[in-house]
């Protein structure tokens, strides 16, 4: 009985070293107030790029270059709440509802999230991201306020130097030499696609789909009216697209490589049957057909839009390059701040290091 206490003594000394190494603060931030940076605080963030980016593990000099970060984000932060800039719970829900709508093709809210998820993975919101992000939901929500705080403070010291960058006319010819082979159109073409989903009544979908079919076969101007109907979306969905020959579009579309090749070999203006799949009916039109090419500069990404390779490569190349000049003014920025008055860092050197020498 004597030997069991010891361990239980020994455990349970154990367990508080481990909870009072995480409480361990390893900066202060007091630019406008006083921030404490602790061990369980950059253990989350750690967490949180670990799962992101599907890394396994963390040196202790980056998680030394993780500290600064999150030393450098509070002390933006700080001076934009000085300066009176402020994020509302409502701006911060946005952002937060956009990177799961996002990834689902759709607005949705976070009532309507939490229904989702729990449908899906039989997990709570807060349970699935935590699960993905390392983070609760609170806390998730307060990196991305802090996040939206910092980018707008930057943009309002940097807005005009960030506004004039852009891709140059060498950048963008280089860009385009080095990637030529990327920058091809597979034989494409055109439809109207018509899809009546058959709930839990097959016969009455049958029926619906025909009736489009019917319509847009006496008059293909129906097309639009049929796209720009109320029952659109609710009833059916009918739509323009640009299908590629290739087998992840007709994956995509549930097709066989077999029914994409038979659609390939038909003529503009050829007009479906009504087929039936597994969840729905559905007929197509052919608008056009497009031959299969290399694209030059002055050639469209895609059929029927107006954009072209060399405005699709500015575009992206003008993005990165406001990126990292957005990065570098708010490194520069956070620099200026980073004085002993403004930060106090609790833990240097090996004491640092032994802190950080966590697996």
């Amino acid at each position: 009985m004597k030997k069991i206490s010891c361990v239980l003594v020994f455990l349970f000394a154990a367990v508080s070293a481990f909870s009072q190494s995480d409480l361990q603060p390893l900066a202060v931030v007091k630019l406008n107030k006083s921030e404490t940076i602790t061990v369980k605080q950059l253990k989350t963030r750690a967490s949180f790029i670990q799962k992101q980016y599907g890394m396994d593990s963390f040196s202790v000099e980056q998680k030394q270059a993780l500290l600064e970060n999150m030393i450098a984000e509070k002390l933006i932060a700080q001076a934009a709440a000085k300066d009176g800039l402020i994020v509302t719970d409502s701006q911060v829900d946005d952002a937060f509802l956009n990177t799961f709508s996002q990834r689902l093709g759709t607005r949705v809210s976070e009532a309507q999230l939490e229904d989702l998820i729990k449908k899906q993975t039989g997990k709570t919101l807060d349970e699935y991201i935590k699960e993905y992000s390392g983070m609760s939901k609170a806390e998730y929500k307060a990196y991305l306020k802090s996040q939206l705080v910092i980018q707008q403070y930057v943009f309002s010291k940097k807005q005009a130097e960030i506004e004039a960058v852009s891709a140059t006319d060498e950048e963008i010819r280089s860009a385009y030499e080095m990637n030529k082979s990327t920058f091809v159109w597979n034989d494409m073409m055109s439809l109207f696609l018509v899809m009546v989903p058959k709930g839990s009544n097959d016969m009455a979908a049958r029926a619906l789909a025909t009736d489009l079919r019917n319509k847009y076969k006496a008059d293909s101007k129906k097309a639009e009216e049929i796209k720009n109907s109320n029952e659109n979306g609710r009833n059916y969905r009918a739509g323009d697209i640009t299908v590629a020959k290739t087998a992840q579009q007709a994956q995509q579309l549930g097709w066989s490589i077999e029914k994409l090749n038979e659609l390939f070999g038909k003529s503009s203006g050829y007009l479906s049957e009504v087929t039936e799949t597994s969840s729905d009916f559905q007929f197509y039109a052919v608008l056009k057909k497009y031959d299969a090419k290399m694209l030059s500069l002055n050639d469209i990404v895609q059929p029927e839009r107006t954009e072209t390779v060399y405005d699709y490569l500015k575009t992206n190349i003008t993005s990165q390059k406001k990126s990292q000049y957005f990065t570098e003014a708010a490194q520069e920025i956070s620099k200026s701040f980073d004085v002993p008055s403004n930060v106090e860092r609790k833990k240097t050197g090996d004491a640092l290091a032994k802190l950080l020498n966590w697996q």
